[in-house]
C-alpha cells in the first residue's frame, strides 16, 4: 500500500513521544500490505473499525490513540486524515474529517 501522508503521523509523535513505535509499527505493516477489500483490513486488525466510503479507524498503542485513514482499495493507497489521542478523536467526526 502507498501511504500517503507518513508526515502527518511523524509530526503527531513528535508531541506525543510514546506513539512514536506503535505508530512507525502500524506504518510499516500497512506499507506491505495488500488490502483490497475492509475484509483484508479487518482480517489483520480485528479492532480496527470500517466505516462507510473507505474510511477505517485504527487503534494505535492499546487504543491510547487513534488513527483514521482513508482507504483507496482500487490503487493501494492510504490517505492519513487523522491522528490524536483518545480524547482528541472524541471531539472530531470520523467520517467527514
Amino acid at each position: 500500500m502507498r501511504i500517503i501522508a507518513k508526515k502527518t503521523l511523524k509530526e503527531f509523535w513528535l508531541t506525543e513521544p510514546g506513539a512514536q513505535a506503535a505508530l512507525e509499527a502500524w506504518h510499516a505493516e500497512a506499507k506491505h500490505a495488500e488490502w483490497s477489500s475492509p475484509a483484508d483490513v479487518k482480517a489483520h486488525y480485528a479492532t480496527a473499525s470500517i466505516l462507510k466510503d473507505g474510511r477505517v479507524v485504527f487503534n494505535i498503542g492499546g487504543n491510547k490513540y487513534r488513527l483514521v485513514v482513508w482507504i483507496n482499495y482500487e490503487f493501494f493507497t492510504i490517505y492519513v486524515r487523522f491522528v490524536g489521542t483518545h480524547q482528541e478523536y472524541d471531539d472530531i467526526d470520523a467520517q467527514t474529517i
